[in-house]
């Protein structure tokens, strides 16, 4: 019995030592409530603004690049049609032509290529050129050529060249 004795004594003093340890512990012991918040600004709503700026940008930015590559696409496409053989033909033939044409009209304008049998130079012309007219005529009396040129729609433009003052 002397055993139990002991026994009992000895937990009821640990249990006073460890209630005093407790209760001091407590005094210092400090909490605060637990607050979870979520990282991304998707689900927590802080700075979500700025997350909706961003994906928004990234967004216009993949758009843009890809319109972009579409148009270089297009534009090397159509550059390699024009640089084709046949194309290149085509338009050296069209310039030689207008510049025969643009030949005829100035020898005409300046009497170079007057009728040699009755000696009697055009003082007047008009041509039609993929739907704009040139009009020109030849003042004897000032020796000035008026060119009038009206486009498809309808906007003039005149150039006066004074014969007489070309000298070298």
């Amino acid at each position: 019995m002397k055993t139990l004795i002991k026994v009992v004594l000895f937990c009821a003093v640990l249990l006073w030592i460890l209630g005093w340890a407790f209760d001091n512990t407590i005094k210092y012991v400090q909490a605060s409530e637990l607050d979870f918040q979520f990282s991304n600004p998707a689900f927590s709503g802080n700075g979500y603004g700025t997350h909706v700026l961003s994906v928004d940008q990234l967004q216009h930015q993949r758009k843009k690049d890809a319109e972009d590559d579409a148009k270089s696409a297009a534009s090397a496409a159509k550059r390699e049609l024009n640089n084709t053989t046949i194309a290149k033909f085509v338009k050296n033939v069209e310039s030689r032509i207008y510049a025969n044409l643009s030949k005829q009209l100035v020898d005409n304008m300046f009497g170079t290529s007057c009728d040699s049998e009755t000696t009697t130079c055009p003082t007047s012309g008009t041509a039609d050129v993929e739907g704009s007219t040139l009009y020109w005529v030849k003042d004897t009396t000032t020796g000035n050529i008026t060119l009038t040129i009206t486009d498809e729609s309808g906007a003039v433009t005149t150039m006066t060249v004074p014969v007489g003052d070309f000298v070298f």
